[in-house]
């Protein structure tokens, strides 16, 4: 690759660009890219109350880490859901949440039923120096927060010290 290539005003066109714009430019191709997003955002959002979440970028639920000097503390919010429906699991410097969401309504004088059901899985790497054996968490009006104290010594990663070579050559 020569230098010139990466100034742009000095690259030449490629005509085989022009015709891939001519091609996005079709409503057949853009219908297809719009249904694609579709099926991808509904996908990758759980169901929870029977709406799919917006796919922002986020994942669900969100969680909030705070780290002071002493103590490591996780919250996460799980409107509707108890105790029974979340498992909270730490292996290796990795908090993981799990937990399953089953509703079902029905109004036997409108002759209708719903049924809803939604999963989801979040991990979270803990800070340096969490001491995993000393967790303990609590749910309380549907939000988790999960506290671990801080070991004074750090339980993952130390610096290792350059030494020079006793023979030079």
């Amino acid at each position: 690759m020569a230098v010139r290539d990466l100034i742009p005003w000095r690259r030449q066109e490629n005509p085989a660009p022009a015709l891939l714009r001519d091609e996005e430019r079709s409503p057949f191709v853009q219908l297809r890219r719009e249904l694609d997003r579709l099926f991808d955002d509904y996908f990758r959002a759980p169901l929870v109350g029977g709406a799919s979440l917006p796919s922002s970028g986020l994942s669900w639920p969100s969680l909030e880490v705070k780290e002071t000097d002493d103590r490591v503390t996780v919250t996460a919010e799980l409107p509707g859901l108890t105790d029974k429906d979340v498992e909270v699991t730490v292996d290796d410097g990795v908090l993981t949440l799990r937990g399953e969401k089953r509703s079902e309504h029905e109004d036997k004088d409108r002759g209708w039923s719903e049924r809803y059901y939604g999963r989801f899985e979040r991990s979270v790497v803990l800070p340096d120096g969490a001491d995993e054996d000393n967790c303990e968490a609590e749910f309380r009006d549907g939000v988790l927060t999960v506290r671990m104290p801080k070991s004074q010594r750090a339980t993952r990663g130390r610096r290792i010290p350059i030494g020079a070579s006793a023979t030079q050559h």
